[in-house]
């Protein structure tokens, strides 16, 4: 059974690392439990998914993920300007402060104070790692059919 290769229906057990390309690791399963997921239930990104088509256990690889391929490039569209008084008054905002909006759906949209100005408080909707070049490291422990149990 340790040939099957990655592919939509199957179960992954996998150490990852993605890291920036100065090699600081933004997160990491190698130093705890491996993970384990099935290609498509939307634990990793799809991109992310891509890379690990047709790996096999055993398998280790490094990849760099352009940011097409990760989060995207950043959007000078997701900066926003609001007044300061459109916030509670006891609330911190200094840039790199994170703030939690609710979008039109209700939806958490996490946004980052970027710049604050006189009453204008810029805020930066852009996914933290976006615009940004990912070194995605992946040790393939094992592969089984998804749906199968121990």
């Amino acid at each position: 059974m340790k040939e099957l290769p990655i592919d939509k229906g199957t179960r992954v057990t996998l150490h990852f690392a993605l890291k920036f390309e100065s090699g600081e690791v933004i997160d990491s399963t190698f130093d705890k439990d491996a993970a384990t997921l099935e290609i498509g239930d939307e634990s990793l990104p799809e991109n992310f998914e891509a890379y690990l088509m047709g790996m096999k256990a055993g398998d280790k690889a490094s990849y760099q993920v352009p940011p097409e391929k990760a989060f995207g490039q950043r959007n000078p569209n997701n900066m926003q300007t609001f007044k300061r008084h459109e916030f509670s008054a006891d609330m911190v905002l200094d840039p790199g402060v994170m703030i939690s909006f609710a979008d039109a759906r209700q939806q958490e949209l996490p946004g980052v104070v970027s710049r604050v100005e006189g009453d204008q408080v810029e805020v930066d909707f852009n996914h933290p790692l976006s615009g940004r070049t990912l070194t995605f490291d992946v040790e393939i422990i094992d592969v089984e059919p998804a749906g199968q149990t121990h």
